[in-house]
């Protein structure tokens, strides 16, 4: 017969409460913190001229901002085609790139593979400030200052480095009994990558090429030293921004706001498989 349960004394179901109490408190206070500076920034991309120096949340919203800096001089249609073009293309690059080196890092056993790996770790503790200036005299030399091409090698410089670090983690946590199977049945190594390694490993892929794209698109210290006026980004673009009264306060939240979209949009649709990526890529 089973004893009857005690109740907990006051003085424990007091603590109890103070301490749920206090982490809803600092679970909100830290959401205030997150999200007031991208809520302050959405409202100050609707107001006019006068509203955006007020602390008031009452207004009368405007679109006025966002065709503004589509507008001469900002003309920011061709800056969005700019980081567009580099976030895709170095995503293009990366992820089969990334696949490919991470597969023989988990699979193959050869002499000096775990002092790669290192090496390849190694790349991403290197301050950006240290290359920037090798990184620079190397475009020039080859005429590629102002080019998305530059931006698009040096983005890979680190977008590689954390895909290979990544993916390695699926390939590893990948019992290889299943690649044996399809061994087996006839397929050689490169019939398995394709249709049975690949697709199993696909939300890694997917947060893999995800981090990329949002390297390429916030990055700014590189984009800053190596683009002029052709190949400028959204990021460089948008510092720019100003009139005979300073920075346009309104017009930079617009494009502010512009900035935010893309990776908003992609956190709605690959949550899921961003949160399983994060979680089965660093089991090993």
């Amino acid at each position: 017969m089973q004893a009857p349960l005690r109740r907990p004394e006051p003085g424990v179901l007091l603590r109890r409460r103070a301490a749920q109490t206090g982490e809803v408190v600092a679970t909100l206070a830290v959401i205030f913190f997150v999200a007031f500076p991208l809520v302050w920034m959405i409202l100050a991309a609707f107001k006019n001229q006068i509203d955006v120096y007020s602390t008031r949340l009452l207004f009368t919203p405007t679109l006025d901002n966002f065709r503004a800096i589509f507008a001469n001089p900002i003309f920011l249609g061709s800056h969005v085609w700019v980081s567009a073009l580099v976030s895709f293309l170095t995503v293009a690059v990366t992820i089969p790139l990334a696949a490919a080196a991470s597969y023989v890092l988990s699979r193959h056993r050869f002499r000096g593979r775990d002092t790669l790996f290192l090496l390849i770790l190694i790349t991403q503790f290197v301050p950006a400030v240290v290359v920037a200036i090798p990184f620079f005299t190397l475009f020039r030399s080859l005429n590629l200052i102002d080019t998305p091409w530059a931006l698009i090698i040096v983005y890979l410089s680190f977008t590689l480095p954390y895909a290979i670090w990544m993916l390695r983690g699926f390939f590893d946590a990948l019992p290889v009994e299943i690649e044996e199977a399809s061994f087996i049945d006839g397929c050689n190594e490169l019939q398995t990558l394709r249709y049975v390694t690949i697709p199993l490993i696909l939300p890694g892929l997917l947060v893999a090429a995800v981090f990329a794209f949002i390297s390429a698109w916030n990055e700014f210290f590189f984009a800053l030293i190596l683009t002029r006026s052709d190949a400028l980004t959204l990021p460089v673009t948008i510092q720019t921004i100003s009139g005979p009264r300073g920075p346009m306060w309104e017009q930079v939240a617009a494009a502010g706001m512009l900035v935010m979209v893309p990776i908003l949009v992609m956190s709605l649709f690959i949550r899921k498989y961003f949160v399983e990526g994060i979680t089965v890529g660093a089991v090993k």
